[in-house]
């Protein structure tokens, strides 16, 4: 139960994660990121065989709770090591998702553990909070869309401000506003 409620307290880190990466632009991945994002893999699978291994010391619901749990950890390690090397925000939307995934098969693997209407609330709980995170992936994705969005609104009202005053010049002096406008915006 402990390494799930880890998982669900880091899978919100992710947020802030695809934050800082989607302000700035994706660009090819460099050599240091390949061997980043191969390193992060490497290690998630060495990290699952051992903790699937301590598993096998377990039985019954325990043990698939244990094997729930390793794979979840595994998951949540590979989708943010995926994530930091696309660096998109959809890939850390899709991090999200995954990580919502494993947590939700961790809770209902605990859920087996019950019977009747305890199962049954169990079950519906596990359904409610991967809802509930998917949602909130896909609405977080959404903002930052939207203030990206409102971002290049308003460097575009600003050169247009620029390039406005520029108006008020001739010649070389003109020219030069112009040309300070468009590198200080970007065109």
């Amino acid at each position: 139960m402990k390494k799930n409620n880890q998982i669900k307290i880091i899978a919100s880190v992710v947020m802030a994660m695809a934050g800082a990466a989607f302000a700035g632009q994706a660009g090819a991945a460099t050599a240091e990121a390949k061997a980043a994002y191969k390193t992060a893999k490497d290690q998630a699978a060495v990290n699952y065989k051992a903790s699937h291994a301590e598993c096998e010391k377990i039985t019954g619901n325990p043990k698939d709770v244990c094997v729930a749990e390793a794979k979840a950890v595994r998951t949540y390690d590979e989708a943010v090591a995926q994530a930091q090397y696309d660096n998109t925000l959809k890939a850390y939307t899709k991090a999200r998702e995954k990580i919502a995934d494993a947590n939700y098969d961790v809770d209902k693997t605990r859920c087996d553990a019950l019977t009747g209407n305890d199962k049954d609330v169990c079950v519906k709980l596990a359904k409610s909070t991967k809802v509930a995170a998917m949602a909130d992936a896909k609405a977080d994705k959404k903002v930052i869309e939207a203030r990206s969005d409102a971002r290049e609104e308003k460097r575009k009202a600003e050169y247009k401000v620029a390039t406005e005053k520029c108006d008020a010049l001739a010649g070389a002096a003109k020219d030069e506003c112009t040309k300070a406008a468009k590198n200080q915006f970007g065109y």
